[in-house]
């Protein structure tokens, strides 16, 4: 009774429109989502390694999944309405106790840490209030609530798992036993998350929107771009540091090839794969959904926090007063510099043809250009290995211009006219607000 009162008095669940977009509050659960990436590229930048790399990639994967999850549920129900705010808010407490407690998810796997332990509870509570808002939704659709149930256990099996890799490791004496076993597990869970997706297929799945779900990955997309910047300059030792010309040469090298990796995406081939998207109907669009945007993004995050991760590198390198201007850069940061750009674009290259059928032949050029230079940039000093990256990225961008010039300027006046339509349409809706205003009666 407490709990019908209490949903009565904020309003009920409100299902997605085919033409809905996101909300104000999603940005704001995605803001503190992405708090998550910026935590794991600090955890890694204190030790980089084989094995501290890895462990990046499997939190990062786990943690993508439950925005997968998160996406779905979005593209059935509006988060900003009614009583799921309230729902949302604790799956975002959970959120952010995961990302506090991933430092110390793969530290001693000899000794019990409350950490691991935490992840494995905040991950039940997030999943958790996921399931519990789509059975809300779903509740006139036994079908899909059927199919709920069918792939449900994912959650509790990945819990297990998590669980397992908090409390089992400990009891087992050999350090390098405890960690293989504590590794397989979250590989386990990593393979049955995506796995369970692929089975899943497309059959019974709905993407109401296309509008919603392909803008809710691009802002995701943006912010941890954004998220990469603010990564560099904070674990970069840029704050607290007296300016010199090295250190804002690479600040500004740092801004410029992130906004080339931004324009890289988001100039044609994001806006046409969003058209993509919208055209698709039925199951091809749902696969096309999972695919490109919940498989493929993961690839392109990934590679956004390893070229952060190479990127800190250098920047701290070239901040420090008692390293020399024209000394190359020490220990992994080109190799993740670049090797991270590289992974971004396969990931934008594998989410092209997935949705547009094409390849372009600048961007794998691109990537072999990059392979290429990584011996050439740990000969050159630091600054110039930077300065060497942005090159190529802006070389990449103005080539497009260029060689795309057609194809962009079509989409740009379809997108375009598209815009101006849902804005005149917005404006004549409003008019009637003036109308009721202009038809009340003059005060006596």
């Amino acid at each position: 009774m407490g709990g019908q009162r209490w949903r009565g008095r904020l309003g009920p669940a409100v299902a997605i429109a085919p033409g809905a977009r996101v909300d104000r509050f999603e940005v704001f659960f995605d803001l503190v989502f992405v708090f998550s990436f910026f935590i794991i590229t600090r955890a890694t930048a204190m030790n980089i390694t084989g094995s501290s790399l890895l462990h990046a990639m499997l939190v990062l994967a786990v943690l993508w999944w439950c925005w997968v999850v998160h996406s779905v549920v979005a593209t059935r129900v509006r988060l900003g309405e009614g009583f799921v705010p309230v729902l949302m808010v604790i799956g975002m407490a959970a959120l952010f106790c995961f990302a506090l407690s991933l430092p110390q998810a793969f530290g001693d796997p000899r000794q019990t840490a409350a950490g691991p332990i935490v992840v494995a509870i905040s991950y039940l509570v997030i999943r958790g209030v996921h399931l519990l808002l789509y059975w809300n939704i779903a509740k006139e659709k036994p079908g899909e609530r059927r199919l709920l149930l069918k792939y449900s256990p994912e959650v509790i099996v990945s819990t297990v798992l998590l669980l397992a890799a908090a409390l089992v490791p400990p009891a087992i004496d050999q350090h390098s036993a405890a960690t293989m076993l504590r590794d397989a597990l979250w590989v386990a869970v990593v393979v049955m998350q995506y796995a369970s997706g692929l089975v899943a297929g497309a059959w019974g799945w709905t993407v109401a929107s296309a509008e919603h779900w392909t803008e809710r990955y691009d802002l995701i997309l943006i912010i941890a771009l954004g998220e990469s910047i603010i990564s560099v300059g904070v674990g970069g030792n840029l704050l607290g540091q007296p300016v010199t010309w090295g250190a804002v040469t690479a600040a500004v090298c740092g801004v410029v090839f992130t906004a080339a990796l931004w324009w890289a995406h988001f100039d044609v081939i994001g806006p046409a794969a969003r058209i993509a998207q919208h055209a698709a109907l039925g199951r091809p669009r749902v696969a096309m959904a999972r695919d490109a945007y919940a498989y493929f993004y993961l690839v392109m995050i990934a590679g956004i926090i390893l070229f952060a991760l190479g990127a800190e590198e250098i920047v701290r390198q070239i901040s420090e007063r008692h390293v020399g201007p024209g000394e190359p850069p020490h220990g992994p940061g080109v190799p993740l510099l670049y090797g991270g750009v590289i992974c971004y674009f396969c990931g934008g290259l594998l989410f092209q043809a997935r949705t547009l059928h094409t390849l372009s032949w600048t961007r794998m050029g691109v990537v072999g250009v990059l392979a290429a230079a990584i011996p050439v940039a740990a000969l050159l000093p630091a600054l110039a290995s930077l300065a060497l990256l942005t090159l190529i990225c802006i070389g990449l961008v103005a080539v497009e211009v260029v060689v795309m010039a057609d194809s962009r300027q079509a989409l740009r006046e379809a997108v375009f006219k598209e815009k101006a339509s849902h804005e005149a349409h917005e404006v004549a809706f409003r008019a009637a607000w003036h109308e009721a205003e202009e038809d009340k009666p003059e005060p006596g």
